[in-house]
């Protein structure tokens, strides 16, 4: 993808991954889920694995001012974490997050959500299976949904995965926030098997691809 000032490259990494993942606007450009000057506040919801992952690394992003993890998608209303993870709800593991677009545009918020989860494999990331693990953008209106598509399309185009990419794109339904003891999850338990072994590796990529992306 065409590079910016704001932006860095570097191998992927993910499974499916051959290229580059980069930013490609700068934070000037469309944000998408706000009307550029007329709202201060943009927000979107994504899923690409578990959320301890996602959140971790976005709250260490530049321009986003605040990242709750919760579940989407699903047919049922307030799941618990329990039915979540059995498949019982349909619903995925979600990060909303808020972000100033005069600071970070969507453009590059997804830079960095695909540089982070591999889009290409279906309802799972690397050992976590499941419909609740699925890659995908809720958006909160169509502007966010023409980014999000537009951006996936210049993905294929640029073959930056070998593999099709998946990622499902949708209105967002069924949101709920997640119970208490995920928020901040890394951050609280960063010494846990499963931080150290998935949650960090994927943000020292995230702070080596897009260091000019990061919170100073």
């Amino acid at each position: 993808m065409e590079q910016t000032g704001n932006g860095t490259s570097a191998s992927d990494g993910t499974s499916g991954g051959t290229g580059d993942v980069s930013s490609g606007e700068t934070s000037s450009s469309t944000s998408g889920g706000t009307s550029e000057g007329t709202e201060a506040t943009g927000v979107v919801t994504l899923g690409g694995g578990c959320f301890w992952c996602t959140e971790a690394v976005f709250l260490d992003v530049r321009g986003v001012t605040a990242v709750e993890p919760g579940y989407a998608g699903g047919h049922v209303k307030n799941p618990t974490y329990e039915a979540v993870c059995a498949g019982d709800s349909g619903h995925a593991e979600v990060v909303q997050l808020r972000f100033d677009p005069a600071v970070i545009s969507l453009w590059n918020i997804l830079a960095i959500f695909f540089t982070i989860h591999d889009p290409t494999t279906l309802n799972r990331q690397g050992h976590d299976v499941g419909t609740q693990y699925r890659s995908v953008i809720f958006y909160h209106d169509e502007e966010q949904a023409a980014t999000a598509h537009r951006f996936i399309r210049q993905l294929e185009e640029e073959k930056v995965f070998r593999d099709p990419i998946v990622t499902e794109v949708s209105p967002l339904a069924e949101y709920s926030t997640a119970e208490p003891y995920h928020h901040r999850y890394f951050e609280q338990h960063p010494s846990q098997g499963y931080c150290t072994m998935v949650v960090a590796p994927k943000l020292s990529k995230f702070r080596k691809v897009h260091a000019g992306l990061r919170r100073r």
